[in-house]
């Protein structure tokens, strides 16, 4: 094994660390709109949608006016798992994924006869960044005894690596299932979700040594001073987070779990250690409800993404309209490593589906 390999299995290395805050800082942020301007170019993307057969399909973290949009045109606002499974079961000729590039790939690996459209092709994602898809392969042929299990948030190259591929949404239930055929795993990119996975299930894993620039930023003493304060707030907690700070949640879990505690719970107060753009979706389903963003900046007050992805703030109205005026931003795969990956992707989804995580195959019409 070569030592950037051990390094990377170990930690991220600190140049590639920097590389990846440094390219989160240099994000160039969509251009401010007044309330007219996006009236016009919500009427001129509703008119494109129609004529290209096109849909939205967008995350939770993304700018709210995309939310809207995609639900009010038939679109799909989701995690990653239902936004796989909705795009594969889409009859448009098109879809546009409003999130990051991983995403988008995921779309194209499933549905390659269907044109992948993102606002920014540049959306990338920390946990992608941190797991280079050559060292990863060198990491796994260590330990040849061991199912590779990848997390969703990895290139179409890594995920061609894996046996699975997982989502917060059904990471425990297909690592449980795993555990009981007796499966010694590798897991990769996200450290802190790995290390939650392998304290609930119990089972022997190797780790990537991975993190998501949000989620990490997560603060223990400040959350804990932010508690005291607000001592009925229940403690919501992405389990991309230090184990610090899952350790002080009510609840843990993915984006859909947090959003129907939110809806569901008695509780009228909220702290929620996530992506803050999944707060659009919670006032939606809960508008009476307080939401308290967890405090992401430390001693300092420095912080790199301050609960928000800076490249989930990528998109906006204006290059959601670019992209399906002109077709840029198309994702393009080498179908070798597509049909490598697709196998890891689908049993994803067969499992998902049959455990009732995600809704069973129905054309949805554009």
């Amino acid at each position: 094994m070569s030592s950037q390999t051990i390094n990377l299995a170990q930690s991220i290395p600190i140049e590639l660390a920097n590389s990846i805050n440094n390219l989160a800082s240099s994000v160039v942020l969509p251009a401010y709109l007044t309330e007219r301007e996006k009236a016009l170019l919500v009427k001129k993307i509703k008119k494109l949608l129609k004529e290209k057969k096109a849909q939205i399909v967008a995350h939770y973290y993304v700018d709210h006016d995309l939310q809207a949009l995609a639900e009010e045109t038939g679109g799909k606002v989701a995690d990653s798992l239902e936004m796989a499974n909705f795009g594969a079961q889409s009859s448009a000729s098109t879809l546009v994924v409003c999130g990051v590039k991983f995403m988008g790939e995921t779309s194209k690996m499933i549905s390659p006869e269907k044109t992948i459209l993102m606002p920014d092709i540049e959306a990338t994602c920390s946990l992608d960044k941190g797991c280079p898809a050559d060292e990863f392969r060198s990491f796994c042929n260590q330990y040849p005894e061991h199912t590779v299990v990848v997390y969703a948030n990895t290139s179409v190259e890594v995920k061609a690596i894996a046996d699975w591929v997982v989502t917060s949404g059904n990471a425990l239930e297909i690592v449980n299932h795993l555990k009981k055929q007796g499966k010694k795993i590798i897991w990769g990119p996200d450290r802190h979700l790995g290390s939650w996975i392998q304290s609930e299930t119990g089972i022997e894993m190797i780790l990537w040594q991975g993190q998501c620039i949000v989620h990490d930023e997560f603060q223990v003493f400040e959350l804990q001073e932010l508690k005291k304060l607000n001592p009925r707030a229940k403690v919501l907690v992405h389990p991309e987070s230090p184990a610090e700070v899952v350790e002080l949640a009510d609840v843990v879990g993915s984006t859909r779990v947090m959003i129907e505690a939110v809806q569901t719970m008695p509780d009228q107060k909220f702290i929620v250690a996530t992506d803050n753009g999944i707060f659009w979706k919670m006032k939606q389903l809960a508008p009476h409800k307080k939401l308290i963003v967890a405090p992401t900046g430390g001693k300092d007050g420095h912080c790199i993404s301050c609960a928000h992805c800076p490249w989930m703030a990528i998109n906006g109205l204006q290059n959601l309209h670019d992209c399906l005026l002109s077709g840029t931003g198309e994702i393009f795969l080498e179908e070798t490593i597509r049909l490598r990956a697709l196998r890891s992707i689908n049993k994803m989804l067969d499992f998902s589906r049959k455990k009732g995580l995600i809704a069973k195959k129905e054309v949805k019409k554009a």
